[in-house]
This record gives C-alpha cells, structure tokens and sequence, in this order.
C-alpha cells in the first residue's frame, strides 16, 4: 500500500516490472554520447589476475563505464550547473507514484523527431496525482533499443513546451527512454534540461531526470508505482534501475 495525501493505492509488489538496461561490456550494449562500452577487466597485481578463470580464488574486477552513455542513468541538478548538489544527495524518497505513456515522435519539416506538449497531454491521465512520468517512444523494438548505438544519429527528443508542461503537471522525476530530452547537439542550449530544472534560479533541485530506460512492449501504459533505484556515486549523473509495480485497482 501506498499513501499519498491521505489516499491509499495498492500495487502487486509480486509483479516487478524493471525497466533499466543493463550496463553490458563489449557492443551488444545501448550506447550514446561517443562514449566507449562499459569495460569490465580483472585486476592484475604482479602475476596474479583477478580472474577464476585464470585461477584466481575469486573474481575481482575493474569497472569503466559513463553513465550519460553507457546505460539508463539518473541526473541530478549538478549536470548543468557548478558545485549543484549531486546524485544521490538530493534523492532522499525512493518510491514515486508514476504513469508510464507512449508517445510517437512528430517529424518536424527538418527532418528532427520531437515531443510537443499536446502530444503528452493526449496520452496523459489527469485523474492520478504522479510524481513521475515516464515516457516511451515509438519504434519500441527490444533489438532496436536495447544494442542501439544513439551517436551521431540526432534522436527524438523534448520541445521545450513539453518540458514546460511537465514542470506545469509538478512532475518531480521524469524518465524518458532516449539519450536525452534535449538535441543531441544544440549548441549547448539544454532548454529542456534547464526549464525542467528552473535554471537558473533552481527551484526544482530536487528532481530528476532519468534517460536511456526500456519498457517493453508488454508493459502496457497505465499508472503505477515507481521504485527508482540510484547506484550511490558523488556525480552529476549514477546508473540506476526504475523498476514499476502494477496497480491493484
């Protein structure tokens, strides 16, 4: 059960649903930002290799990876602006009523995939007091989103209008299953970064923004609960694992 406002929402926490890509080595990975895949190597000191394979008595591996494109990462203020408070400081609650949309990018005369406002508001349900939404995007192919490599191909991505009509919902989290919710390169604009945020008077320091999720297609949009899960690094950005709990009416 959970309580909000002095009503009551019961969700099946037999039935996770998660809906975080695993940080994977080599390629077969989700990658963006030219960044390298996630590395992961054994340590070597002298002859020993931290490796049962190589006979070690255990496995004792290194671990290199970027948040923004390695995997489903979680941001804080601190992404866009200097000494901001970071992940996980300013993340104190961890469960979130959530509504889960899908949204087919609109093709604009330039050839750029967008969101706009009226877009969300369609496929919104006004009727459910959420603090987080997350939004799905169309093509929602496993094979496509899971190994897609996101460089140097301009992916959808959020108007400013509709990050303004998610701060106008109160949305606190907001998770969108794209590399992020501005232009891949806009100059170093980030409007949809900085009106999410209130920059720059930072009123909203204490939400989030969640990029890079997959919801399968069998998960079916609707409202749910929201456990929101950050790896625990000092950094303007941690891997995290949102995982959802259907309602139970």
């Amino acid at each position: 059960m959970f309580i909000c406002q002095y009503h009551s929402y019961q969700f099946d926490l037999s039935q996770p649903l998660p809906v975080g890509l695993v940080y994977k080595p080599r390629y077969f990975a989700t990658s963006a930002w030219y960044c390298p895949p996630t590395q992961i190597t054994p340590v070597i000191i002298g002859d020993w290799v931290g490796s049962t394979a190589k006979g070690a008595s255990v496995n004792f591996n290194n671990i290199t990876f970027n948040p923004h494109g390695n995997g489903t990462h979680t941001e804080s203020v601190a992404h866009i602006v200097t000494d901001g408070p970071m992940l996980p400081y300013i993340y104190t609650q961890f469960h979130h009523l959530a509504q889960l949309i899908t949204i087919n990018p609109l093709i604009l005369p330039n050839g750029d995939k967008v969101i706009n406002a009226a877009q969300l508001q369609a496929a919104y349900d006004d009727n459910f007091p959420n603090t987080a939404l997350l939004v799905r995007t169309l093509p929602n192919e496993s094979e496509y989103k899971k190994n897609k490599n996101y460089s140097h191909t301009n992916p959808p991505y959020m108007l400013p209008e509709a990050m303004q009509w998610v701060v106008g919902k109160n949305i606190q989290h907001f998770l969108i299953d794209l590399p992020s919710v501005d232009r891949e390169e806009d100059g170093g604009e980030l409007a949809a970064h900085k009106i999410f945020w209130d920059y720059p008077s930072l009123s909203r320091q204490h939400c989030t923004i969640t990029e890079l999720f997959y919801a399968n297609s069998k998960i079916k949009d609707g409202n749910y609960l929201l456990n929101l899960q950050i790896a625990a690094f000092a950094n303007d950005a941690c891997p995290s694992y949102p995982v959802l709990y259907p309602s139970m009416g």
